[in-house]
């Protein structure tokens, strides 16, 4: 999948909540030990960057989210209004 191309899809307003919804998500699953190292490291540089709640840092994110929660991931951005996110991603992610 193309996780900067779906983190284009959602719209400024939303970058922050979704930023925020996702993280708790990759902090709170029992599935971490499906993380790879990098993908960590890339969300802790985000994180100590302060570039979690753009577009780059949500990008790592959803990358992270969909691989350890993809329910839950799903299901949240329909809850936040962004359908055609959901919809790319279901149909593969561009």
């Amino acid at each position: 999948m193309d996780y900067p191309k779906l983190a284009e899809l959602v719209p400024a307003e939303k970058l922050g909540p979704l930023s925020d919804q996702l993280l708790n998500f990759v902090l709170t699953t029992k599935n971490d030990g499906k993380m790879p190292t990098k993908l960590a490291n890339c969300m802790l540089s985000a994180l100590q960057q302060g570039i979690i709640k753009k577009k780059t840092g949500v990008s790592v994110l959803l990358e992270a989210a969909l691989l350890l929660e993809p329910e839950k991931t799903i299901t949240a951005l329909g809850e936040m209004q962004m359908t055609q996110l959901a919809e790319e991603i279901k149909k593969g992610g561009m």
